[in-house]
């Protein structure tokens, strides 16, 4: 039994109860599935910005109706310092997963993008200080990394930012690491990967590559590469992600606490790479998409390739993805044909 499971097989016996922000949010709801599953208490606060009621449906359809019974779900906004508060009460663990994701949105609109981002986040830091809960995990971003040419990106090395967003998600580990000097709080950022899997929207103009090709291919519409295809990232299943946040959040190592670290898998694939695993997957389950790519002009703010170092989550977390790219594919891909039938 790795680390991870015993420590699911330990929260099935000693419940907590776990406040996840953003819960109605692709990261968000499977947290939620995952912990009403070991049979936890949650408490999820969302505004529905970027979150969707039909991803809580979802969940509630895939747990008994007494681990739903175990959910309290507050309509609220990060924003708003009362909201936070409430939500906050009575918690054990914060899982902080709220915020207005995407490089392309920041740089059209940065300054909506730095009140969710940063106002929003030490809304909640101080309000889960204040409450005393036992540990605060927040979404921190690969993005941090900016200009950084090393590779794998190794936590202690970081470059200029690149968009308003990763200037947001930087703030955040400012934040996290003077709550810890100032006032003994200490919480864990994670740099998320590229994260993908089961909820992730496919719609909109910020929609992530993956559901966003998925869902092209799936309807037989043209697919477009921003560059030359040869961009690299460390792609993250969900499921991975999950496990990250758990082990956070119930670590009882001390020299775990007040640190970031890299989520992902230690690898790298090209968007031309990625491009036919997800046709092949497709195709391996009987949708067929027979055009070839569009390439047009690098996208601004992007950088150009990015992978990961995950040793130091692996030896102060215990973390152990379970799934690389092409299982995390297979299980995506299987979820997005099931929701366009």
């Amino acid at each position: 039994m790795n680390q991870y499971q015993q420590v699911c097989e330990n929260l099935k016996t000693a419940p907590k109860t776990w406040l996840v922000t953003g819960v109605a949010g692709f990261i968000g709801s499977n947290l939620l599935e995952t912990l009403l599953k070991l049979n936890q208490t949650v408490v999820g606060l969302d505004n529905f910005a970027t979150g969707h009621q039909h991803n809580l449906d979802e969940v509630q359809s895939l747990v008994t109706a007494e681990q739903w019974a175990k959910f309290r779900f507050i309509e609220g906004d990060i924003c708003k310092f009362e909201d936070c508060q409430k939500a906050c009460v009575g918690v054990d663990y914060v899982l902080h997963e709220a915020a207005l994701g995407s490089v392309p949105r920041s740089i059209a609109d940065p300054i909506t993008t730095n009140d969710t981002n940063i106002s929003g986040f030490l809304n909640m830091l101080t309000a889960a200080r204040d409450a005393h809960v036992s540990s605060f995990t927040y979404a921190a971003s690969s993005s941090t990394y900016g200009d950084h040419p090393g590779l794998p990106k190794v936590e202690e090395n970081i470059g200029n930012p690149l968009s308003p967003y990763a200037v947001t998600k930087y703030v955040n580990e400012l934040y996290a690491e003077v709550f810890a000097r100032a006032y003994g709080f200490k919480a864990i950022g994670l740099r998320y990967f590229n994260v993908f899997g089961k909820r992730q929207d496919p719609n909109g103009a910020y929609a992530a590559v993956i559901p966003k090709w998925t869902a092209a291919m799936i309807a037989g519409d043209d697919v477009f590469i921003n560059g030359d295809g040869e961009t690299s990232r460390d792609f993250c299943f969900i499921d991975n992600t999950v496990q990250a946040n758990i082990l956070a959040a119930t670590t009882q190592n001390e020299e775990a606490k007040n640190q970031v670290y890299n989520v992902a898998v230690g690898d790298r694939t090209t968007l031309n790479d990625l491009f036919n695993a997800i046709k092949t997957a497709l195709n391996e389950n009987g949708v067929v998409y027979t055009k070839a790519p569009i390439y047009r002009e690098f996208r601004e703010g992007d950088v150009r390739h990015s992978q990961a170092s995950i040793e130091k989550s692996k030896s102060l977390l215990g973390y152990l993805p379970i799934y690389k790219i092409n299982p995390g594919i297979r299980l995506a891909i299987n979820w997005y044909i099931s929701r366009s039938e």
